[in-house]
């Protein structure tokens, strides 16, 4: 319903009866759109692979693929008439949703914390601006989640290229012992007698250590990784002096394109449960938290709070992270297109030197990693990250000789 419409003063003109109905017709079609244009607003696409968790229901919305063309056919006027009123509805429809989505984005940012769906994630400022706060690499505390049957594979590499370079700030979180790599990384290797499994306690388990070592280290940021990442610590530091390590700042990268939905249980109400949205950073391609919110956190987090907290939610230690963030304490995630994980198309991934994060893995039993230029073949260097490391630091001596990017 239309309101404080003028009122209608009953005046005697002749309408002819061709021009009302063609009026008729475009009111009518005009509220259509209106209708669609609304339902359709809901249907987001996913990005990278969909997230899968116990509990956890996510669909994929796919849209419906126009039929091709016969080559060397002649489009008739008639048709390109139509695909070119079927762009401008199609760019009218996406003015509504933009327009519904800034309501419901303003009613969710007042809500946040009651589990209504929040605004999508805002972008990080432009690593070009002059930073807000200077850091540098002791400012950062790297955590690096792994397990023990991966220390050589994976950890080994990382020993070689990136860590080589930022140790002071790197502490690795593993499941056994390892004498070798004791001796090579000293107190900075972090035996948490958590389980060797890949379930959700025994992750949340693992960043239940990180974040207790971070709060009790001092460090002005805490960034997570996992142990198939290549960390370039320059790009991370410029990013991360875009904020102030005091504010509440919660940066990483989303896997899907729409908040996740959990089922929260509640103990201290008449309630059992509720069902709540939030977005979170994957933790495959990496975070960070300002050290303002994760003390902020605390109170879920800190001395075994977040083990019980994840399985408030039954869902893995990234996805706990955001719950906290977002839905306990209404700080958004600040989404950055610099990190990167094995769940996307790496192969598209450009201006290497520039991003934040990398990895690698396979798809289908293709190899899916960054293609970049460097002194070692595919052969030599499956993850590529020996040829990365080699771009940005061409003095690294087991590199065969300096290259550009």
């Amino acid at each position: 319903m239309v309101k404080n419409a003028p009122k209608h003063h009953h005046h005697h003109h002749h309408i002819p009866a061709g021009i009302l109905t063609g009026t008729c017709l475009l009111s009518a079609a005009f509220l259509l759109l209106l209708v669609v244009a609304q339902r359709s607003s809901n249907r987001v696409p996913l990005l990278d692979a969909p997230l899968t968790a116990p509990g956890l229901h996510l669909g994929r919305v796919a849209a419906p693929a126009a039929p091709a063309a016969p080559q060397g056919a002649a489009e008739e006027p008639s048709v390109r008439g139509s695909r070119s009123r079927a762009k401008a509805f199609s760019a009218y429809f996406g003015k509504l949703t933009r327009e519904r989505r800034a309501i419901d984005d303003r009613r969710a940012g007042a809500t946040g914390a009651t589990g209504a769906t929040r605004a999508s994630p805002s972008r990080s400022p432009s690593p070009s601006r002059p930073p807000v706060e200077q850091l540098s690499p002791a400012d950062l505390f790297v955590a690096v989640k792994t397990t023990r049957q991966y220390h050589r594979p994976r950890l080994d590499l990382l020993l070689d290229t990136w860590m080589s370079r930022s140790s002071p700030q790197t502490y690795v979180f593993t499941d056994g012992d390892d004498d070798k790599l004791k001796k090579r990384m000293g107190d900075h290797l972090i035996n948490t007698n958590c389980s060797a499994s890949h379930s959700r306690q025994a992750l949340s388990c693992k960043m239940s250590q990180e974040y207790s070592v971070f709060i009790s280290s001092g460090k002005k940021w805490f960034c997570h990784v996992d142990d198939d990442n290549y960390v370039n610590v320059g790009s991370l530091v410029k990013l991360l002096s875009q904020f102030r390590h005091t504010q509440d700042v919660y940066l990483g990268r989303p896997s899907l394109e729409r908040p996740i939905q959990a089922t929260e249980r509640l103990a201290s109400t008449h309630q059992t449960q509720r069902e709540v949205r939030f977005w979170f950073a994957t933790g495959g391609a990496g975070f960070c938290l300002s050290r303002g919110l994760a003390l902020k956190m605390s109170p879920w987090a800190s001395e075994g709070a977040f083990m019980v907290t994840a399985e408030q939610i039954r869902l893995p230690d990234d996805c706990t992270v955001g719950y906290i963030a977002e839905a306990l304490l209404g700080v958004g995630l600040t989404r950055s297109p610099l990190f990167h994980s094995h769940l996307e198309n790496l192969g598209l991934v450009s201006e290497v030197h520039r991003q934040v994060t990398l990895s690698y893995g396979t798809v289908e039993g293709s190899r899916n990693t960054v293609n970049v230029r460097g002194p070692f073949t595919t052969t030599e260097d499956p993850t590529r990250f020996r040829s990365v490391h080699c771009l940005l630091y061409p003095d690294t001596p087991w590199c065969p000789s300096p290259q550009t990017l």
